[in-house]
């Protein structure tokens, strides 16, 4: 399938009401779906090979890890308090945009649903959702860095 026609469909999901599209052309098939609100983010973009490769940065943890000193070092500078975790994998930023301020700060409180930071991943910027009400204690990641799935992103007490 063309990207352009993927692009477009893109597009079209994002100015309409729609939740998902799943469109078919001979054996080629593209599904997209909008993230549900509080829910877990998952890629926008939904195919064969798509799926597969979501399962691939599983694998992939365990060299980064030991490259990086592991997790077990990670789960230990966890302050008391609820986790938020990085839903997929790619860039996080903390801000809108460069010269924007970041969306929170360590200290502020935050209500369920609000949006605490942006992954890009695949050229679509997924908003983090706070998904339990709470101050805000720790941002375990870097502005502008990438991230693996499952990586600890929020500490909410």
């Amino acid at each position: 399938m063309d990207l352009r026609k993927i692009k477009k469909l893109i597009d079209l999901l994002e100015e309409s009401n729609l939740a998902e599209i799943e469109i078919k052309e001979g054996e080629e098939s593209v599904r997209l779906a909008r993230t549900p609100r509080g829910g877990i983010a998952a890629p926008m973009m939904q195919a064969a090979p798509v799926q597969v490769h979501a399962q691939a940065p599983m694998p992939m943890q365990s060299p980064t890890e030991s490259a990086t000193g592991g997790s077990a070092k990670a789960a230990d500078d966890l302050p008391d308090g609820h986790v938020l975790r990085a839903p997929m994998v790619g860039t996080f930023y903390t801000s809108p945009a460069p010269d924007k301020p970041p969306f929170v700060t360590v200290g502020q409180s935050v209500q369920a649903g609000d949006t605490l930071a942006i992954i890009e991943a695949m050229k679509m910027f997924n908003p983090i959702e706070a998904d339990v009400s709470g101050t805000v204690l720790k941002v375990m990641a870097e502005s502008g860095q990438p991230i693996e799935f499952d990586q600890p992103l929020f500490v909410i007490g």
